[in-house]
């Protein structure tokens, strides 16, 4: 499969999910039909004294983690959030850093970025940014905290992404991962799928290349937080105790 139409089979659906012309429906980060947004977002980790903290229209349900309750967020910090969607973890780390601190979101996907951006005005959110890119607009060393949740699996170049993001951080700076990994081999007719790739499924990477990925990148001290496989009732049989959440912490 062509990296690049990976990346813009993944943007028209993501774009069609910003405009609300589709809903999310994953494998792993729960089922649209069965579950409302709300309880996906409970049930990656996210609190119903968050969730009505943000604009409703910031919460689609897509990620599979909480990165902003795991990273340790301090007020002053400016912070990076990769893939930031609707806004979510860039609100509530904004809530965090505070006034004297700020958040910027980066996003592949035009139509995201202009809803987080309509977002932050409903929201009245003043110290956060929101871009577009694929290349990080973003200075060297100039981020104390990058953010990602359940994004790095939908770039092909899984390195590139880990050492654009090494680059923009300051020395010291930490990075907390939220993402999706394989336990062992998946079925390659699902890896070749754009539809399983949209999923989290098909980029994702096995559990320990993902780790030896960020450390190749230039990481150090790189831990497992936490992670769990997802069960029976998420997924197709082929992939039963073969896809897991992950939440990984690492340093510059």
């Amino acid at each position: 499969m062509e990296d690049k139409k990976i990346k813009e089979f993944i943007k028209e659906r993501y774009s069609k999910i910003a405009t609300k012309e589709d809903t999310y429906n994953c494998s792993c980060c729960g089922d649209s039909k069965e579950d409302s947004t709300i309880k996906q977002a409970q049930k990656t980790g996210y609190t119903m004294e968050e969730i009505k903290n943000i604009p409703a229209d910031a919460l689609f349900g897509l990620g599979c983690g909480n990165p902003t309750a795991l990273a340790d967020i301090k007020t002053g910090e400016t912070v990076l959030d990769l893939g930031s969607g609707g806004g979510i973890d860039v609100f509530l780390a904004s809530q965090k850093v505070g006034d004297k601190g700020k958040v910027i979101g980066i996003d592949i996907t035009p139509k995201m970025v202009e809803t987080a951006i309509k977002n932050a005005k409903t929201g009245r959110y003043e110290n956060v940014i929101f871009k577009q890119g694929e290349n990080l607009p973003i200075e060297n060393s100039t981020i104390d905290v990058i953010i990602s949740n359940c994004v790095i699996n939908l770039t092909p170049n899984k390195l590139k992404a880990f050492k654009e993001a090494y680059r923009v951080l300051k020395p010291n700076g930490r990075i907390i991962v939220s993402d999706i990994v394989t336990y062992g081999k998946i079925p390659l007719e699902i890896r070749k799928k754009f539809q399983a790739w949209a999923e989290c499924i098909g980029g994702a990477q096995e559990k320990q290349e993902y780790i030896d990925t960020i450390k190749k990148a230039g990481f150090n001290n790189v831990k497992i937080i936490s992670e769990q496989f997802f069960t029976e009732h998420d997924m197709d049989e082929l992939l039963i105790g073969k896809i897991l959440s992950i939440q990984i912490k690492a340093l510059k």
